[in-house]
């Protein structure tokens, strides 16, 4: 995939293959390879273009000129690392885009214009699950390895680090800003008093950290134990797209505004996943990763005492350790999924049809509204729904990663370098 970046007062255009560039740039300071200066360009190198073959490379183009530029510009970049990818551009795409830059040019001479090609892809064009085949090969086992450990010591510590990873992507991307100390987020109302496994991904980042030093950052080792603590749950796998990179700040006020509390309606729950980009099915396939987990007493205690789509018996038996006056034991947990607390399948749909949802919010899903039959579904074929959660958990780790040169790798997972 190509993207060009335009920027009007300085007349520059940068035409970037996405797929094939960042692994060998990533650590560059700038892309200066693929710049191309329009008001440069002259009539004699245009004509040259034209008469290239469709079916070759611009190379009497984008190419001769890349390679003066960067003869310019060579100390931040290296035409063997970085100008590959300009040999695929073929000479017709090169002048359309020559074309469309000059009219914006003509449109905004003061002000910058950024022009953002196939920008649904963006985020899964720089991403690539072999990221650490070279610079890091053993980090996926190694964590696999410590998520399993961790998970057979306490089941519900694949819970614990699937909400870590949820809480992480939906909050500013997925940048592991929720894993600061100081980043606020862990304080914020959807998180305070009730996120946990933070020692686990600190052991396994310790263990990364020993066989690859700064190398695998901790938004991609949250993406990673994700997947390996649905799978050590008897969940389906996936394949995680890699190459994060570690925030250096987090938001409180983004957290309390973007995580979706527990008392949200259908049309709140459908609206909060469609500001992240998700349909209503992937909300409902990415909800069923209340099949494990547990949830305190303050969250569902509304539930129980005041609504009326709950089956009587079944909110009677959770009374107990959840008395009605605010305050008194609001930390009591009680598991999400009744029936298989700690397996990962599809149980927490089949509940839903028996108005045993714990949470409001796990209940709007069946309740007489556009999403009951996706519960249907789920609950009647496993297959469905694990192939749905897999593809939204995809989705959900691809929301705005820091890539290339941004933010950082983290040696610690909870402060900034």
């Amino acid at each position: 995939m190509y993207i060009l970046l335009v920027h009007a007062p300085s007349h520059q255009l940068v035409i970037v293959d996405l797929a094939s560039s960042m692994h060998s740039c990533q650590n560059k300071k700038t892309l200066v390879g693929r710049l191309v200066q329009h008001d440069k360009l002259t009539s004699q190198r245009e004509n040259k273009a034209r008469r290239v073959p469709m079916s070759n490379p611009a190379r009497g183009y984008i190419y001769l000129h890349a390679m003066q530029l960067i003869a310019q510009h060579s100390t931040s970049i290296s035409a063997a690392e970085c100008l590959a990818p300009l040999l695929c551009v073929e000479a017709a795409i090169a002048l359309l885009l020559l074309l469309v830059v000059r009219a914006l040019l003509a449109m905004a001479s003061s002000v910058s214009v950024l022009l953002l090609l196939c920008m649904a892809a963006v985020a899964s064009a720089q991403l690539s699950p072999t990221f650490y085949d070279t610079s890091c090969p053993n980090a996926l086992s190694t964590i696999k390895s410590a998520v399993t450990a961790a998970v057979k010591k306490e089941n519900r510590m694949g819970a614990s680090l699937l909400r870590l990873h949820f809480h992480d992507c939906f909050v500013q991307g997925c940048d592991a800003s929720v894993l600061l100390d100081s980043g606020g987020e862990q304080g914020a109302i959807p998180n305070a008093g009730s996120l946990r496994g933070f020692n686990v991904i600190a052991n396994i980042k310790a263990q990364v950290e020993a066989i690859c030093k700064q190398t695998v950052s901790c938004a991609d080792i949250l993406a990673v134990a994700a997947r390996d603590s649905v799978v050590a749950l008897g969940g389906p796998s996936w394949t995680v797209p890699l190459g994060r990179r570690d925030s250096t700040s987090g938001s409180a006020a983004l957290a309390n505004s973007d995580l979706p509390p527990p008392f949200f309606n259908l049309s709140d729950l459908i609206g909060s996943f469609s500001n992240k980009g998700f349909s209503a099915t992937e909300m409902v396939a990415l909800s069923g990763a209340h099949t494990i987990g547990q949830a305190q007493c303050l969250n569902f205690r509304d539930h129980i005492y005041n609504d009326t789509n709950i089956n009587a018996g079944f909110a009677s038996s959770l009374k107990a350790n959840c008395p009605r006056p605010t305050g008194n034991g609001d930390g009591n947990l009680a598991p999400l999924d009744t029936s298989t607390p700690y397996t990962f399948d599809n149980a927490y749909y089949s509940n839903l049809l028996s108005q045993k949802g714990l949470l409001h919010s796990d209940q709007e899903l069946f309740n007489g509204g556009s999403t009951d039959n996706t519960v249907r579904n789920f609950a009647s074929n496993k297959a469905a729904f694990s192939s749905a959660f897999a593809a939204a958990m995809v989705k959900m780790a691809n929301l705005s990663p820091l890539t290339g040169s941004q933010g950082q790798i983290r040696l610690t997972c909870s402060k900034v370098n």
